[in-house]
């Protein structure tokens, strides 16, 4: 074999092995990629999520959760509010609603949402009955969502900040839709 035919099969050898590794490196990724995306209670509540107009109308508690991808303490929550959903989820609806989706950038303004995670607690009758800003533990939670399906009030549990007279009294379902005029900050 001469000199020039040795380099060209060292060659292709070389790229023949770079070619495996590459289809190698892919493989991982993608595997990678499809193991951690299913996997995420956050992503999991986001899909199962039903419309807030739905939830506030179905004549069942709702708890608002607005959140972001990118929050790491809406992360550390979702576990528990996964947890609490599949608990509850015949007595009682989870709306996730994300921050950094332009969908929902009036129910920011009409909820005045200046921090998260926020939740919004709703009764039967789509009435807002408290809030609350912050990491919640599963039993936090909990205590929340078993006054919400019993009808008691939650003014009083630890983390959730008591509604203004005024407030309380805001009715945010009209005819089956959100009724954007109410909050004073709206333009509609």
């Amino acid at each position: 074999m001469t000199n020039t035919s040795k380099k060209d099969l060292l060659t292709q050898l070389q790229k023949g092995i770079l070619v495996l590794i590459a289809i190698a490196m892919a493989i991982f990724l993608l595997l990678f990629r499809l193991g951690n995306s299913g996997s995420k209670p956050l992503d999991e509540l986001a899909r199962n999520s039903l419309s807030p107009e739905i939830a506030l109308a179905n004549k069942k508690p709702t708890i608002f959760e607005f959140y972001a991808d990118w929050c790491e303490v809406c992360q550390e929550m979702a576990p528990s509010m996964l947890s609490v959903e599949k608990l509850n989820g015949h007595k009682l609806d989870i709306v996730l609603l994300n921050v950094d989706n332009q969908e929902w950038q009036d129910l920011l303004s009409i909820y005045r949402v200046n921090g998260i995670p926020q939740m919004n607690f709703f009764d039967a009758s789509g009435k807002l009955r408290g809030t609350s800003l912050g990491f919640r533990s599963f039993e936090e939670i909990m205590e929340i969502t078993n006054a919400l399906i019993t009808n008691q009030d939650i003014s009083n549990l630890q983390g959730v900040k008591q509604l203004s007279k005024k407030n309380n009294e805001l009715s945010f379902i009209k005819d089956g839709s959100i009724d954007k005029a109410i909050n004073p900050r709206s333009h509609g």
